[in-house]
C-alpha cells in the first residue's frame, strides 16, 4: 500500500497509522483536536483523569501487540492490601465479600451463554432472580449500561467472566492512558507518519488512497452521510473527586443493588493525584429517563456509604455526562458481527469501538483498525495484480 489516510487520531486512528507505517504506506492523520488521543486522553494538571477507567485487559488481543513494540509501558499494580479493600453494596450496607452466586457465574465461559436470549432471563434460569440481578449490576464495570441484564447473555457473560476472572485480566496504565497514546504517537513520527492536528476533515479526500474513518459513530455517520451508522451503546455520569487521604478508605465499590462502581484509582497509581490527596471516580450508568442530577445522586448514596466525611475532604470535584462513549451493547439476537462494517466500499475502511470487530471495550478499536488496514493492503494487492 503507497497511501492512506486517517481521519481521527484517537486510539484505533492510531493503532491504524503504525499498523499501515509497518506496512511501507506513507500514512496521514488527521485529528480535529489539538493533540491525538480521542478518549484516551488523560487531564493535564494535578488531577490526571481519564474519560472512564480505561483498563488494559491482559488477555485482549492489542496487549502483545503493545508490548512487542515497546509501547504498553509501565503499568500500574494494585497492592495485595489495597484489592482486599473491595466492597460490595448490597440491601443497602457495604459488604467485604461478593455472594456466592455472582461468584460462580463469573466462572462461566461466555460460549455457554445464549445470543438470542437476554442476560436476565437465562441467568435467572440457572441460579434465580437476585442472582441474575446482582451479575448484571457486577458487569456494569466493564459495560457502563443502566440495564444489563436486557442484553445479549452471550456479550454480557463475556464481560462478566473477564472482569471477574483470577488473577485480574484488567490492568491500568502508570499516569493514566495519555502515556500509552504519547508512545503510540512517538512510534508514528518514528516510522514517518504525518499527524495533522486541529485539522477537521469535512469530507472524504478520496484522492490521497484508501481511507480510515476513526472517529465516533455519529461524526462518523455525519462523514460519510450515512444515518445508518448508529449501534446502541451506554449513558454514564462521572464524577471525579478528589479527596485528603483517610487511612481506612475502599479500594473501590461495586454496586449489586444497581448498577454503578466507585474506584479510588491512586490505590494503585498515587502519581495521578498530589501528595496527601486521592483520586476517586464514580462511574453511574443512566438510562433514557433519567439526568446527570440522577446518576450525581446515585454516586453520592455510594460515597456516604464508603467514604466517610467525604465532603469536608473534597478538595477538588469535576462531573460530566459521558454519551454514547462507552464503546457498543449487543441486544439479544446480534453480536459484534451485526454491528456497522468495517469495509464501506470505495476504498473507505470505519473503525472505532461500535463496528463489526470483537473484543472488550478498547480491544474493539484496536481489532478493527488492524483489519481495515490488512483490507486496504490486500485491497491494493489485487488492484496492482489486475493492473
Amino acid at each position: 500500500m503507497r497511501k492512506l489516510t486517517i481521519i481521527g487520531g484517537g486510539f484505533a486512528g492510531l493503532t491504524a497509522a503504525i499498523t499501515a507505517a509497518e506496512a511501507g504506506a506513507r500514512v496521514t492523520v488527521y485529528e480535529a483536536h489539538g493533540t491525538p488521543g480521542g478518549r484516551a486522553r488523560t487531564a493535564e494538571g494535578p488531577y490526571r483523569t481519564n474519560e472512564g477507567p480505561h483498563a488494559l485487559y491482559k488477555g485482549g488481543p492489542h496487549w502483545t501487540w503493545l508490548k512487542q513494540r515497546g509501547l504498553l509501558g509501565p503499568l500500574a499494580p494494585l497492592p495485595p492490601a489495597e484489592a482486599l479493600r473491595l466492597r460490595f453494596h448490597r440491601d443497602g450496607a457495604l459488604r467485604r465479600t461478593p455472594p456466592l452466586g455472582l461468584l460462580r457465574q463469573t466462572l462461566r465461559g461466555a460460549a455457554q451463554a445464549p445470543v438470542d436470549l437476554d442476560f436476565r432471563t437465562w441467568v435467572t434460569g440457572l441460579a434465580g432472580e437476585r442472582t441474575a440481578r446482582e451479575a448484571a449490576a457486577y458487569s456494569a464495570v466493564a459495560l457502563f449500561h443502566h440495564d444489563p441484564g436486557s442484553l445479549s447473555a452471550r456479550f454480557v457473560q463475556e464481560r462478566l467472566h473477564r472482569a471477574g476472572s483470577l488473577p485480574p485480566e484488567a490492568h491500568y496504565i502508570r499516569g493514566g492512558w495519555g502515556r500509552l497514546i504519547e508512545r503510540m504517537v512517538a512510534r508514528a513520527w518514528e516510522m514517518g507518519v504525518r499527524i495533522e492536528t486541529s485539522s477537521r476533515v469535512d469530507s472524504l479526500p478520496l484522492d490521497e488512497g484508501p481511507v480510515v474513518v476513526a472517529t465516533a459513530l455519529p461524526a462518523a455517520a455525519r462523514l460519510l452521510g450515512d444515518p445508518s451508522l448508529t449501534w446502541d451503546s451506554g449513558r454514564t455520569v462521572l464524577v471525579d473527586l478528589a479527596l485528603k487521604t483517610r487511612k481506612g478508605d475502599p479500594f473501590a465499590i461495586s454496586d449489586l443493588d444497581a448498577p454503578g462502581w466507585i474506584e479510588r484509582f491512586t490505590a494503585q497509581d498515587p502519581s495521578l493525584a498530589p501528595a496527601g490527596q486521592q483520586l476517586v471516580q464514580a462511574q453511574l450508568p443512566i438510562g433514557p429517563g433519567e439526568s446527570k442530577a440522577d446518576g450525581i445522586a446515585h454516586a453520592e448514596r455510594l460515597l456516604d456509604r464508603g467514604f466517610p466525611g467525604w465532603r469536608e475532604r473534597t478538595v477538588w470535584l469535576r462531573e460530566a455526562v459521558s454519551q454514547g462513549r462507552t464503546g457498543a451493547v449487543d441486544r439479544p439476537g446480534t453480536t459484534w458481527r451485526d454491528r456497522p462494517a468495517i469495509d464501506r466500499g470505495d476504498g473507505v475502511y470505519l473503525v472505532g469501538d461500535q463496528v463489526a470487530a470483537p473484543g472488550v471495550l478498547s480491544e474493539v478499536s484496536f481489532t478493527s483498525a488492524i483489519e481495515a488496514v490488512s483490507l486496504a493492503v490486500r485491497t491494493e494487492l489485487l488492484d496492482l495484480k489486475h493492473a
